[in-house]
Order: structure tokens, then sequence, then C-alpha cells
């Protein structure tokens, strides 16, 4: 962000000194285009990634449970079925 800032400042700088600046200005606002686009496209990739490894994550653990549950549920079914013979 300060890079961004730091562009900006300059670019506005060389515009108010000469007209003949305008490749400068165009190259310069190019390249802050550019690093957006690359910034951007680097958070798209980390949030892909961590939203990934955070399905990853809930689906273990929603495995987990359902793999308790069915456990409790069968103890659960044994009881009764041992005090139904009883």
């Amino acid at each position: 962000m300060k890079k961004l800032i730091l562009s900006l400042a300059i670019v506005s700088l060389v515009l108010s000194c000469k007209d003949a600046t305008k490749e400068h200005f165009d190259a310069a606002k190019d390249a802050v285009t550019e690093e957006l686009k690359t910034s951007l496209d680097s958070a798209k990739i980390k949030a892909t990634y961590e939203l990934d490894s955070i399905k990853e994550k809930t689906k273990s653990r929603v495995d987990s449970l359902k793999i308790k549950s069915a456990t409790k549920m069968e103890e659960a079914a044994k009881k009764l079925k041992e005090s139904v013979k009883n």
C-alpha cells in the first residue's frame, strides 16, 4: 500500500512539472495497475487456499462427529436390546 501511495505521489509531482511527461505518467499508471492486479491475484490465491483449508478441517470434524454419534447410537441400541431381553 505504501508503494501505491508513493507511486501516486511521484506521478502527480511529475505531471505538475511538465506536459511532456504524459508518457511517464502512462508508464507509471500501467505499473501501478499491474501491481494492483498482482496484489489482487495474490490475495485471491491466498483466500482460496484458506477457504479450502477451512473446508477440509470442517469436513474432517463433521466426519469425526458422525463416527462418534454412530458409535453412541450403537451403544444405546445395545443397551436397549439388553433391557428388552431382561
